[in-house]
C-alpha cells in the first residue's frame, strides 16, 4: 500500500464519503479569516483536493469566490452535485492549474498529506496573491475520549498502520512537519463534535483511505466487529464523535 494507493482510493467511495464525513465548526472559518487578516466574503478562494465539497460548500456559506482542485474524476461528480455553480478543475497540489497570483487563499481540508511540500508550497506561493494565506487542517483524533481512542487503536491494528501517537506535535514540530518553516504560521486547535447514526459512524469510517485498499472481506470483518462493541457503548445507536480540528495558516511573504 502506497500513499498515491491511498490518495487514488477515494473515488470508488465517493457518495459514501460524501453522506458520512463530518463537517467543520464556524469558529475554524473565525481563526482562518483572524489569522488571514481579511473576511472570506468576497475572496477568491482555492479549495485544493477538494473532494465532495465539504469544505467549499461552507467557504461559500461566508461569501468567499470558490474555484475547487480535484484529482478524482467521482469525488468531482459528488462536489458538482453539491455545488453545480462552483467550478471544478482536475488537478492536485503539486501542479495547480491556476494562473499565478489569482488567489487570496489556498485551502487543504483534509488533504495536505496527500502533496509534497517541496512541490507544493511553491505551488501555494505562486498562485497567492501577495498578502494571501495558505490554509490547511484536519480533523484529527480526540484521544482524550477513551472509546475514540481504543477505537483508533483497533483500526489502525486492523489496517496494518501505524497509530498516531497521543501526543500533538508541538506548533514549531507541526510547522516543520507540514513543510512551511521559514513562512509566517498561525496554529489554532479548535474543538467540536457531531453526533449521528451507529450507520453513518461506520461508512465514515469505511471512507477512509486505510479501508479503502483493503479487500472487501477484510473490511465486512472490522465492521461486523465494530457495530457489536459501539452498540453495546451507545444502546440508542447515536454516536457523538468528537474532533480537534488542527489548522495551520501560512501568509505569503
Amino acid at each position: 500500500m502506497t500513499v498515491s494507493s491511498r490518495a487514488q482510493s477515494f473515488d470508488v467511495a465517493a457518495a459514501q464519503y460524501a453522506a458520512s464525513r463530518p463537517s467543520y465548526p464556524a469558529a475554524l472559518f473565525d481563526r482562518i479569516e483572524e489569522f488571514a487578516g481579511r473576511r472570506l466574503a468576497g475572496a477568491r478562494v482555492a479549495d485544493i483536493g477538494a473532494g465532495t465539497g465539504i469544505a467549499s460548500v461552507l467557504l461559500r456559506e461566508r461569501g468567499a469566490d470558490v474555484i475547487a482542485v480535484e484529482p478524482g474524476e467521482a469525488m468531482a461528480g459528488e462536489f458538482h452535485q453539491a455545488l453545480p455553480g462552483v467550478p471544478v478543475v482536475r488537478g492536485d497540489g503539486n501542479a495547480l492549474p491556476l494562473a499565478e497570483a489569482s488567489c487570496d487563499l489556498i485551502t487543504y481540508a483534509q488533504s495536505w498529506q496527500w502533496t509534497d511540500p517541496g512541490r507544493s508550497v511553491p505551488e501555494a506561493l505562486r498562485v497567492l496573491r501577495a498578502g494571501g494565506a495558505l490554509a490547511i487542517w484536519w480533523n484529527t483524533t480526540a484521544f482524550d475520549v477513551p472509546w475514540i481512542r481504543e477505537q483508533h487503536g483497533r483500526i489502525a491494528h486492523h489496517c496494518g498502520v501505524r497509530p498516531r501517537s497521543a501526543v500533538r506535535p508541538s506548533d514549531s514540530d507541526a510547522i516543520r512537519l507540514a513543510g512551511l518553516t521559514g513562512l509566517r504560521v498561525e496554529r489554532r486547535q479548535v474543538r467540536w463534535s457531531r453526533t449521528v447514526s451507529l450507520d453513518t459512524h461506520l461508512a465514515n469510517i469505511g471512507s477512509r483511505s486505510a479501508f479503502l485498499v483493503l479487500e472487501e472481506a477484510d473490511r465486512q470483518a472490522f465492521f461486523v466487529d465494530e457495530r457489536e462493541r459501539l452498540g453495546r457503548i451507545f444502546p440508542h445507536e447515536e454516536v457523538e464523535e468528537t474532533y480537534v480540528v488542527d489548522l495551520l495558516v501560512a501568509l505569503r511573504p
